[in-house]
């Protein structure tokens, strides 16, 4: 996730003037292990919802995901013994592509980032979703968290132009426009939220050392609290990650976000401020892997 005034993050970083935008198939992302650490290390500011629904909004379509299928898996009058109908709009999805490949996500640790991805595309599709999680993070918002992530995600070769950049992106006046203090800290009684979560990945292009990889993604990003001005507002968006096998790790060389796509938000009653804050506060992220 990433915000307005990133103009200089980089032509493929997708950063824009929106104070809202992150810089962030087939194959789907697979969530593994909870990591018990504080689970606002990885988030991602990105534009602001289109409506003042729940931020619950996933958990909505889900439901309606669910209800639509055991719907339309239900027998038809006047058909086959299979549902009725021909050709293929009664077949059902290949279990291979939601069902874990087994293999382990990563070997290791960079900081609080997972590292020692596998040099195939499975390791890509894992790399660029944790990727996507930890450039998003409220981590990015801090001079010297900013520094590590960047370091810990992309190749060495970018890096120093890559943070000359975001220092000016990130400027006081920048971080007083999503709410924070002039150096970033969080304003007492309120919790800064941005958090990514990627629902699903895609290889575009892998060859040898070199791959990219498009991760489609849901966040929350706003300040929560009694008295915020800026509510915690849901998003969705895709992040294209073009990555590049150094030092025996994926690392990004550069990146862009689009928009979308975006399901239609549900019915769910918006939770309280407080109530946000305290989800945030109590529940950790994940390491993603295919």
């Amino acid at each position: 996730m990433s915000l307005g005034d990133e103009k200089g993050y980089g032509s493929g970083s997708g950063r824009t003037d929106d104070g809202y935008s992150t810089i962030g198939g087939t194959r789907q992302t697979r969530t593994r292990l909870p990591d018990g650490e504080g689970g606002d290390s990885y988030g991602t500011p990105r534009r602001p919802a289109r409506s003042s629904r729940s931020l619950v909004t996933v958990v909505g379509v889900v439901v309606l995901l669910v209800a639509a299928i055991a719907f339309a898996n239900m027998g038809g009058g006047g058909g086959d013994g299979n549902g009725g109908g021909s050709g293929s709009a009664g077949r059902k999805p290949d279990s291979s592509s939601t069902a874990a490949t087994g293999t382990k996500p990563v070997t290791g640790k960079n900081g609080s980032i997972p590292s020692g991805f596998a040099h195939d595309e499975q390791g890509a599709q894992s790399a660029a979703s944790n990727f996507a999680v930890a450039l998003g993070s409220v981590g990015m918002f801090n001079a010297e968290n900013r520094r590590t992530i960047v370091q810990a995600t992309h190749d060495p070769a970018v890096v120093e132009n890559l943070l000359a950049d975001l220092t000016k992106a990130y400027s006081p006046g920048f971080l007083q426009n999503v709410g924070l203090n002039e150096d970033g800290t969080t304003p007492t009684g309120l919790t800064f939220v941005s958090r990514t979560v990627p629902v699903g990945t895609k290889v575009v292009e892998q060859s040898g050392d070199r791959a990219t990889v498009e991760v489609w993604c849901t966040g929350l990003v706003g300040m929560a609290g009694q008295g915020s001005t800026k509510p915690v507002n849901a998003t969705w968006f895709t992040i294209s990650e073009k990555l590049k096998w150094v030092g025996g790790d994926w690392r990004i060389e550069s990146s862009s976000q689009t928009e979308g796509p975006t399901p239609v938000n549900g019915d769910n009653r918006a939770s309280t401020a407080d109530e946000i804050a305290g989800a945030v506060e109590g529940y950790g992220g994940f390491t993603y892997a295919r």
